[in-house]
């Protein structure tokens, strides 16, 4: 009594699946079935995932889909006509049918998409071959057909279907579900149509969760994908029927229709054996001059660049090209190198940065001659097998940072290169963590929000629920007590892990030799779609971006290139600088050329200004770089490997070797060489791969083996590489108990090691922020807040920061300002128009258009040059309001005459038209001057109320400014605030910001706010005691003089308010 599941969704149907693959293919061969159908609606995205699952688990994978077809062709789209579709199930036979799966799949999605990818009979023709067809579910055309009692429709469409597959590839699909009545007189008539159109029956279950007791957690999911609540009368549901994956044997013991129906799975199981090459390396070809190869060509090009890295060209420089050369060459990949150069040296010449590099690619000397990188390997002891290592065949993985702003000009540049049809962005999916399950699954339960943000919050962050229930103890008091929670946990349980939405990888991008719909199915990138699939305005109009079905893994396991594109807005910001100190100073840049052992950069660092600086803005990092003191690059290094979970435990140590408080000792005197730049302490993974290599006799790509090894922490393989290792060092002089003592530093070393190519590449940039930030600050600060002009609260920190570098930062001026934030002078920053709510880039670009090298001397001149649709009421009031016409009159008096003005723009703009035709007939007409009425002038706490509104904080004043002498007398700077304080009583004062309630584990309501003084601000933590008493006082831009203790977390001084005075 064989069968198979040959209509079968896992959780990548997103609407309503709730199986996830593991479970689904570990369920099938747990029931005694050899094979397996995976059908998800619409799309195949979990068809890899699902084949190498099956296929290791010794179950037939049968790669399918279940298809909407459109009720007409599927270009069609007409609203109350096209979105009726209809349910199909296609399965590949072998490879042909794959290919035409892939190629249906893309289509229904790129042509057919709306609210469904839809395909039609036509696109069925066309690629029909090496498929199986089932008329599906009771939303099948045919079984549609027969509900509406439109018989003679009915049989003409199994005729058509039969025709179109052929008839031994088309099956009449029937199910037994009791308690759907009308399928019972449908599959009367599929059967009976089944013999008279000789067409074979097929039975299937149409399965979306794998246990008869899930139904209700998939209602849930289906609920929670709808927005729903489960009490809903009128809601979507499956609850009416079984809808799990049964045995082989319940499906015969309840199957009351023909058994051939039964048989027929395992016959068409036998007819699908469709093999997926996987792991087979497929690069994309890249064109190289007449009579050259990839090989030869990449020669080519590093001897023409290597004198431009090197010079002079040593013996060690040539000798570790040729070696490399001669790897790239061995593994195939030359045409990797040519294509990635191609691109990033396309960047560079487009002047867009690019970083020195990312992970372990700068341990290549070819990526460095070639420009792919900017770090040399020779130079930081970086080793090329730590990137590729000849003895273990693997794509190189090369990710790249660009400038944010230019990243997608780059990715518009290799798509034109190598073809639209041959370049996409990788789709990846977001699964229900833990904390969103259970509160998704109380909501459709209809439970109280409050009582499931309780629950929810018992959760670690990260933890899984089951986790969680042996880690909280109250978690598991409140499970056992209280039903609701357990029926919540319980559901919420099946959730968790569940695909809950697609969308695009944030840098993934895949090129391929061939057209990537040959393997790969392709969609629109879901913020094209809205939550229920119709297509959005922006996909209507053209606005749309291509992303593949498989995620990043499929596609490596396909074999083809994929490679990240990551936006660094730190690069941007140094593009920025580079930009402006071009039009302030003149003078061009090459960050290339910086020295690295520049003092006033190095001070910088010693002195720990570097808010602004990549990798060393946080309050932790410069703490330690107060104490370490940097005094060369690779100090720098240093601390970007240390300051992460695991080995920061190591900086106090570091630290104290630096300068001579500890004395530098090394396990054995050969580790000298290799451990002498970070003072005796073991940093670098590449310094585990030298001591394995010079004490233990390794090769390197032995040495790259053994780092695997430890990372991945499998006891055998472990076993067996401490063995190696420890022989190794004894055979070459090392003693056993010596050998035995570097093992242990070794061994835990996946906690501390980090990739030293990396470091150098991120302290590279964290350096060159750090030179700009030194040599032109006025620039930096500028290119800072234009990063984050929409951080209201980061540009208020920035424009403290400027303050403390001694440069102001006013008001927007309507002659000094650009659309961005500008450089007036080395001690002046004026804020970017663009920076002014309400005030959009078409006026702004007029407005700098407008006033070219002529400042507006006046309101009337500004309004009659600057003619503009956008020069309304809206924009008027806020350029008036936030003080960017201050130059031009007194903000209160024109705010007062704004209609005049605008009637005056509006006159202005008709005299324009009429003086164009007077200039042909002499009837010129000349406008009337502008007078505005006088008025009380605004005060100053009313400029500053207007800032704040339209600029997000103060700018010409300090609203504590009244309340100087107060806070003077009584309270403490709250930059005086220090370690040796910790745990004593100060009383601070300012003004409240960010007040934000929350609800604690107990159900009391607790807060937190930003207390700010004149020059730095504090959290301020109000436990619920101290709230109820005072809850009236935490408002926004309350002046308050606050009294608690002083404590410190999260790299961060606190203070635990104990009482609290209003002064505004």
């Amino acid at each position: 009594m064989k069968f198979v599941h040959l209509h079968t969704h896992s959780h990548y149907s997103l609407l309503d699946g709730l199986s996830k693959i593991g479970q689904l293919v570990e369920k099938t061969k747990a029931l005694g079935m050899d094979a397996l159908a995976l059908t998800d609606h619409g799309s195949l995205y979990g068809a890899i995932e699902f084949y190498k699952t099956a296929k290791k688990q010794g179950v037939k994978p049968i790669i399918g889909s279940e298809v909407y077809v459109a009720a007409r062709g599927m270009r069609d789209k007409q609203q109350g006509i096209d979105d009726k579709r209809f349910h199909l199930v296609l399965l590949a036979k072998d490879n042909k049918g794959y290919k035409n799966l892939v190629k249906l799949i893309t289509q229904a999605n790129l042509e057919g998409f709306y609210y469904k990818p839809r395909v039609d009979k036509a696109a069925l023709r066309q690629y029909g071959e090496g498929l199986i067809a089932l008329s599906g579910c009771l939303s099948g055309e045919i079984p549609r057909a027969i509900a509406g009692h439109n018989f003679e429709l009915a049989e003409q469409l199994v005729q058509e279907y039969k025709d179109i597959f052929g008839p031994s590839n088309f099956y009449l699909e029937i199910a037994h579900h009791p308690a759907m009545k009308i399928l019972d007189d449908v599959n009367a008539k599929l059967i009976e149509y089944g013999k008279k159109f000789d067409v074979p029956l097929v039975a299937t279950c149409d399965a979306h969760y794998i246990e008869k007791e899930d139904a209700g957690a998939q209602d849930t999911l289906m609920a929670v994908q709808t927005g729903a609540r489960l009490g809903e009368s009128d809601r979507v549901s499956m609850r009416q029927d079984d809808f799990s994956l049964k045995s082989p044997e319940e499906m015969w013991e309840t199957f009351p229709y023909p058994k051939e129906a039964l048989e027929n799975t395992v016959k068409i199981a036998e007819r699908c054996n469709l093999e997926i090459e996987l792991g087979k390396i497929k690069l994309p070809h890249f064109d190289v001059p007449e009579g050259e190869t990839a090989n030869s060509y990449l020669h080519t090009l590093c001897d023409e660049r290597t004198g431009k890295r090197y010079d002079p060209i040593t013996q060690d420089v040539s000798r570790r090209l040729d070696y490399e050369l001669s790897v790239i060459e061995k593994m195939g990949f030359a045409s990797y190198f040519l294509i990635v150069q191609d691109f990033v040296n396309w960047a560079k010449e487009h002047k867009i940065v690019v970083g020195p590099g990312r992970g372990s690619a700068a341990g290549s000397i070819v990526s460095y001659i070639l420009g792919i990188t900017n770090v040399d390997p020779i130079k930081y002891d970086l080793l090329f097998e730590r990137f590729l290592n000849p003895e273990r065949i693997s794509m190189p993985d090369i990710d790249l940072d660009f400038a944010d702003t230019g990243r997608d000009k780059v990715l518009e540049y290799v798509t034109n290169k190598y073809g639209k049809d041959h370049v996409a962005q990788i789709i990846t999916f977001g699964t229900m963590a833990a904390r969103a399950a259970v509160r998704d699954t109380g909501r459709a339960l209809g439970m109280a929000y409050d009582f499931c943000d309780k629950i929810a919050k018992l959760i670690p962050f990260g933890s899984t629920l089951d986790q969680a229930m042996i880690d909280v103890q109250e978690l598991k008091m409140l499970y056992d007590a209280n039903r609701d929670a357990k029926t919540i946990i319980d559901t919420a349980r099946k959730l968790e892990g569940v695909a809950r939405h697609a969308s695009t990888h944030a840098c993934g991008v895949v090129f391929s030799r061939d057209r990537l719909d040959e393997t790969v199915p392709l969609q629109y990138a879901t913020r094209s779609q809205d939550d229920m699939g119709a297509s959005s305005d922006s996909a209507q109009n053209g606005a749309k971006q291509i992303v593949t079905q498989y995620e990043m893994h499929a596609i490596e396991d396909l074999g083809l290139l994929k490679m990240d594109f990551l936006g660094l807005k730190n690069l941007s910001i140094i593009e920025q600088t580079l930009k402006l100190v071009k039009i302030k100073h003149g003078k061009e840049v090459n960050m290339d050329k910086i020295p690295l052992d520049d003092k006033k950069t190095l001070k910088l660092f010693q002195d720990a200004r570097t808010t602004g600086v990549f990798q060393f803005e946080s309050a932790g990092m410069k703490r330690y770089l107060k104490e370490l003191k940097p005094t060369a690059f690779d100090d720098v290094v240093a601390m970007v490997a240390l300051f992460r979970p695991g080995p920061m435990e190591l900086i106090p140590e570091f630290i104290a070797r630096k300068h001579g408080r500890n004395p530098i000792t090394y396990v054995h005197p050969r580790m000298e060489g290799i451990l002498k730049n970070t003072y005796g302490i073991m940093i670098y993974q590449e310094q585990v791969m030298e001591i394995a290599k010079e004490l233990g006799g390794f090769t390197l790509p032995e040495a790259d083996t053994l780092r695997k090894a430890i990372g991945k922490k499998i006891k055998s393989l472990l076993e067996e590489q401490k063995n190696k290792l420890i022989a190794g060092m004894v055979k070459n002089g090392v003693a056993e108990k010596t050998a035995n003592e570097i093992w242990k530093l070794i061994e835990p070393f996946d906690r501390y090691g980090f990739n030293k190519s990396h470091a150098v590449a991120y302290a590279l940039i964290g350096y060159q922020t750090a030179f700009l930030k030194a040599h032109f600050p006025a620039e930096f600060i500028a290119s800072l807040m234009t990063s984050d002009f929409a951080d209201v609260e980061r540009v208020a920190f920035l424009v403290e920061e400027a303050k403390s570098l001694g440069i102001n930062t006013d008001a927007p001026s309507i002659n000094k300002s650009f659309a961005t934030f500008t450089v007036v002078s080395d001690k002046e920053i004026r804020f970017g128009l663009t920076a002014v709510k309400n005030v959009g880039e078409a006026i702004v670009e007029a407005i700098i258009g407008a006033r070219g090298d002529a400042p507006f001397a006046s309101i009337e001149d500004f309004i009659k040059r600057t003619k503009h649709k956008d020069l309304n009421k809206k924009s008027m009031e806020a350029l008036i309001k936030c003080g960017a016409l201050d130059e031009l009159g007194e903000r209160n008096r024109i705010l007062a005459n704004l209609e005049t003005l605008l009637s005056f723009a509006r006159e202005n703009i008709k005299n324009i038209a009429s003086n164009q035709q007077g200039l042909f007939d002499g009837g010129a007409v000349k406008l009337d001057a502008l007078r505005l009425s006088p008025t009380e002038p605004a005060t100053q706490k009313q400029k500053l109320q207007w800032e704040k509104e339209l600029l997000g904080l103060y700018v010409s004043g300090n609203p504590l400014s009244e309340y100087r002498a107060v806070l003077e007398k009584q309270a403490t700077p709250i930059s005086h605030i220090s370690s040796n304080i910790i745990g004593k009583t100060v009383k601070v004062g300012g003004m409240l910001s960010g007040v934000k309630k929350i609800m604690t584990k107990k159900g009391q309501v607790m807060a937190f706010a930003n207390l700010q003084d004149f020059k730095d601000k504090i959290e301020v933590v109000i436990f619920p005691d101290t709230l109820e008493k005072t809850k009236d006082v935490w408002q926004e831009d309350a002046v308050v003089l606050v009294s608690g203790k002083v404590d410190f977390r999260n790299d961060a001084y606190k203070l635990i308010v104990s009482t609290v005075k209003v002064l505004s």
